[in-house]
């Protein structure tokens, strides 16, 4: 880790890990490298090294990032509502995904890559924030549906986390896909974040 102040060393990892968000928007994961990222950073190119060893570390990093915000965005509007029924708690999810669909197209896409290739106490920090937000969903469903067995909200969990990495790629459609799928005969109905999010919640409260 370079010398320097915490805050200077927070500022220059944020502004790596904006810097990859911002060639994330019109480049894949496999197209942007070290160099592309250093390009548009104030500072020199090997000095990312100082702070990240791979693209891969930064791509977790910015993973980190949405799930913080996801996080956060959860708790605020759970802290503003004391109950909640089964459409508002599926309702509440769905917006909080519908908000946050950089999180579903990373954790969708490169998911393995980002945690093989980042080191082991990158991966850790990680994996604290990805802990949280499953203690985060789980403290909604005990507040709001304390009836409901601890298996039940086991099973919500485990369903639900799993069922996260394959929403964007369901709604989020190339026209390449899209005239491929034509062609193939395949009647598949395009549904929205919010949309997909929502059915699935709803069926898992109601077992």
């Amino acid at each position: 880790m370079p010398k320097g102040s915490p805050e200077l060393t927070n500022a220059r990892r944020e502004e790596i890990i904006n810097a990859c968000e911002k060639l994330y928007q019109t480049m894949s994961f496999k197209e942007i490298t070290i160099k592309e990222i250093g390009n548009i950073t104030s500072f020199t190119r090997t000095s990312i090294y100082n702070y990240f060893q791979t693209k891969e570390e930064i791509f977790l990093a910015l993973l980190k990032r949405e799930y913080e915000l996801w996080i956060a965005s959860l708790k605020q509007t759970m802290e503003r509502a004391d109950t909640m029924t089964k459409d508002e708690f599926a309702d509440m999810l769905a917006r909080s995904l519908e908000e946050r669909a950089q999180l579903l197209k990373i954790m969708s896409m490169n998911h393995y890559d980002m945690e093989t290739g980042s080191r082991p106490e990158h991966l850790a920090a990680f994996k604290v924030v990805y802990g949280e937000a499953i203690h985060t969903v789980m403290s909604g469903l005990d507040k709001y549906f304390p009836d409901m067995a601890v298996f039940e909200k086991q099973n919500f969990i485990y369903t639900f986390f799993p069922f996260m990495f394959g929403i964007y790629p369901y709604t989020f459609v190339t026209e390449k896909q899209r005239t491929a799928m034509e062609e193939a005969g395949v009647n598949y109905v395009f549904m929205t974040i919010y949309e997909l999010t929502f059915s699935c919640v709803k069926k898992l409260l109601n077992g």
